[in-house]
């Protein structure tokens, strides 16, 4: 961990730096409490108006294998969705004001995804879209059950995977080139998880 560019960054001590070449990628195991977490898992779970998307693959509609939902200032195009932004709740104005203060970044929109068990999961990308800017900066929240989150360089494939496992009432920040050289995946896994709430804060600009 570099502690003098983190203070330059203006981040907390409680974040540690992972070694990547080409990124700045940033993590705080606990950056919310156990009590604060499971409050806001629960709010979350109940609150939020979770739909499962559809997308389109080798010919067929497709469910995506987990819940999202999107809220915020402007709509947005991933994985060839299109969402229409739903206004900001409470709760999400709580969190996206305690992720700014410890980012230095400011965000205006948020994607939800709700994981059920092991068997949700996210595939290999990057939030690369043009919307977000050239260098676009991400910040995920994790609350409910832990999940491995794995990292793998878009172009030098000498460079090996990065896998942390994020934790409960945890912040990873993703922030300068990362997105352009990097992808990032939550795997499938066979181990019996509890079900857990990802949100990722951004800056949509287009």
């Amino acid at each position: 961990m570099n502690r003098s560019l983190m203070q330059n960054k203006g981040l907390s001590q409680a974040f540690v730096q992972l070694d990547m070449p080409d990124a700045e990628v940033y993590y705080a195991p606990v950056f919310f409490t156990k009590q604060e977490s499971d409050v806001y898992f629960e709010q979350l779970q109940q609150s939020i108006n979770w739909q499962q998307e559809e997308i389109r693959m080798f010919g067929k509609q497709l469910p995506l294998p987990r819940l999202t939902a999107w809220y915020g200032d402007k709509g947005y195009t991933y994985s060839g969705l299109y969402n229409a932004p739903q206004p900001w709740l409470p709760v999400l104005l709580q969190l996206k004001e305690r992720v700014e203060q410890a980012s230095g970044h400011t965000y205006n929109s948020v994607l939800l995804n709700y994981y059920r068990s092991g068997q949700d999961s996210m595939g290999w990308h990057s939030d690369d879209e043009k919307e977000l800017g050239r260098k676009p900066g991400i910040a995920s929240l994790s609350f409910g059950g832990e999940r491995t989150f794995a990292f793998r360089h878009r172009f030098r494939k000498e460079i090996k995977a990065v896998k942390i496992t994020l934790q409960h009432g945890s912040l990873l920040l993703m922030q300068g080139p990362t997105q352009h050289f990097w992808q990032h995946q939550i795997p499938k896994t066979s181990r019996t998880t509890e079900p857990r709430i990802n949100l990722t804060f951004r800056n949509v600009v287009a």
